[in-house]
């Protein structure tokens, strides 16, 4: 599959990016991020506990072979998707070619810069399921990725971003690094509920709470169908949980 670029349209009325604290979804890198992700990295960013607790809440979630979802689109990846067994279909969508190419989970593979554009490169409906693993904490403009995900995913579908405690640095928005883990979760709650495309997200700690290695969080919700669909809500203060 083919390298995407579409703009994405203009949402009419108000940004709710703007909702949070001035240069929250700033870095301090701005430099494109095409630059940084064409050296390959074909490392795993978060050790095996949190790595098996993906894979087990995948299964949990019925988005992996065993489950319901026969097609799944898989955001920001790499050369590695933690499914414990993938589904009949996975597309992956990245920024390095050459890891989406190594990816033997993957049916196919996008490359497209979710931080140039929010638009993807699929019809409505297109997929049973999304993931976003360890990478939304790089989005500039999380909440329209998020919308353009339930545009892709059919209504009833799972969407759903873990995260750690691990990162670059320079090219992880501002915001993400001021807050604490627990704040992480309800961001990334109003993330999705900013969309109004979804139902209430639920968010869980994944690994044991023992602070032995990695810890693995997850945020996931279920599209709503369009005539549920909402404006959004205005974000409460950021460090309540989801």
């Amino acid at each position: 599959m083919s390298d995407a670029s579409d703009p994405t349209a203009t949402p009419v009325g108000p940004d709710p990016h703007e909702e949070f604290p001035v240069g929250f979804f700033t870095r301090v890198d701005e430099t494109p991020d095409t630059e940084f992700y064409d050296s390959d990295r074909f490392v795993t960013h978060i050790d095996d506990r949190a790595i098996a607790a993906v894979g087990r809440l995948y299964r949990q979630l019925g988005i992996d072979g065993a489950g319901p979802a026969r097609s799944v689109l898989d955001i920001m990846s790499s050369w590695i998707s933690h499914f414990v067994e993938p589904p009949a279909e996975l597309v992956v969508l990245g920024m390095n070619e050459r890891e989406l190419r190594a990816n033997r989970q993957a049916s196919a593979y996008v490359v497209h810069d979710l931080n140039a554009s929010a638009a993807m490169p699929f019809p409505d409906d297109r997929f049973d399921a999304a993931t976003c693993c360890v990478s939304v904490d790089y989005l500039v403009r999380p909440i329209d990725v998020l919308r353009e995900v339930a545009r892709v995913v059919k209504p009833g579908g799972t969407v759903v971003c873990t995260f750690s405690n691990r990162c670059f640095p320079t090219k992880v928005i501002r915001g993400w690094l001021a807050i604490n883990e627990q704040q992480r979760c309800h961001v990334v709650g109003q993330y999705f509920r900013h969309t109004g495309a979804y139902h209430e997200p639920q968010a869980a700690l994944c690994t044991p709470a023992d602070g032995l290695g990695d810890p693995l969080y997850a945020v996931w919700a279920m599209v709503r169908e369009p005539e549920q669909a909402t404006d959004g809500e205005r974000p409460d203060d950021p460090g309540a949980t989801v």
